[in-house]
């Protein structure tokens, strides 16, 4: 079920011009050419100290690993996520991701944008050579209508002059739903679940993969996995948030 944000949302969607220069979220004067003002995007919540390679959240005096990624680190290269999974992310990502609140994903896009710019310029890094969105099953996306990823990484690939690939990360297993799953369940639920077509493709590339939330990281482990097996360079995972 939606949750109670949704149905504010939708109040405003229809008490306000689609494009008002109101907050979408307050309903107040935008400060800004965005259509989040500077204290609500002030009062949403940032991802802050991270691991610096799964940007799990981590303590302000903790060091720049986490222990699951120095344990055994991942396949991927990084994950780039402005936000915690918390309120009102929590209620906007579900709506934008199961309801077709199409309007919400969009709302976002533009801080998960500076985000990426920021991250990379700050560690000077260049951007990768292509962006992929996370697939979904056939069947599931006929289900849903669209894929939330692909929503997502157009306005993204366009924003960064980065080419869009629809094509070189597949998903052949129609996997039970990840959510409720441990992170030992997400693993093994994921097993194979993913496969690139034409190898090479994507051989030598650096490629980054776009999904709306990142939880225990086992699906951006598989789909990382998938990738370099297939002869990338390196994967990025790019997200809007990060799960505590």
């Amino acid at each position: 079920m939606p949750g109670p944000l949704v149905y504010i949302r939708s109040f405003i969607d229809q008490s306000l011009p689609l494009f008002s220069r109101h907050c979408q979220l307050c309903l107040g004067p935008s400060d800004n050419t965005s259509d989040i003002c500077g204290a609500c995007q002030g009062d949403l919540p940032w991802l802050g100290h991270q691991c610096s390679q799964c940007a799990l959240p981590l303590p302000e005096t903790s060091s720049t690993l986490c222990g699951n990624c120095l344990t055994q680190a991942p396949a991927f290269r990084q994950v780039i996520a402005p936000f915690v999974y918390r309120f009102p992310l929590d209620s906007l990502i579900p709506a934008f991701k199961y309801h077709h609140q199409l309007a919400y994903g969009r709302l976002l896009v533009p801080l998960l944008i500076d985000a990426i710019r920021h991250h990379h310029a700050e560690n000077d890094q260049a951007l990768p050579d292509r962006l992929i969105p996370m697939p979904l099953h056939r069947q599931r996306q006929a289900q849903r209508g669209y894929n939330q990823a692909f929503e997502l990484a157009r306005p993204v690939a366009r924003a960064l002059q980065i080419p869009l690939d629809r094509h070189s990360l597949l998903r052949h297993q129609s996997t039970p739903a990840q959510q409720g799953l441990s992170a030992r369940e997400r693993r093994r639920n994921l097993r194979d679940a993913f496969y690139c077509p034409h190898p090479q493709h994507v051989n030598g590339l650096h490629l980054a993969v776009l999904d709306d939330v990142v939880t225990t990281g086992a699906t951006a482990n598989e789909v990382s996995r998938t990738l370099l097996q297939a002869g990338a360079a390196s994967v990025s995972i790019w997200a809007l948030a990060r799960t505590p």
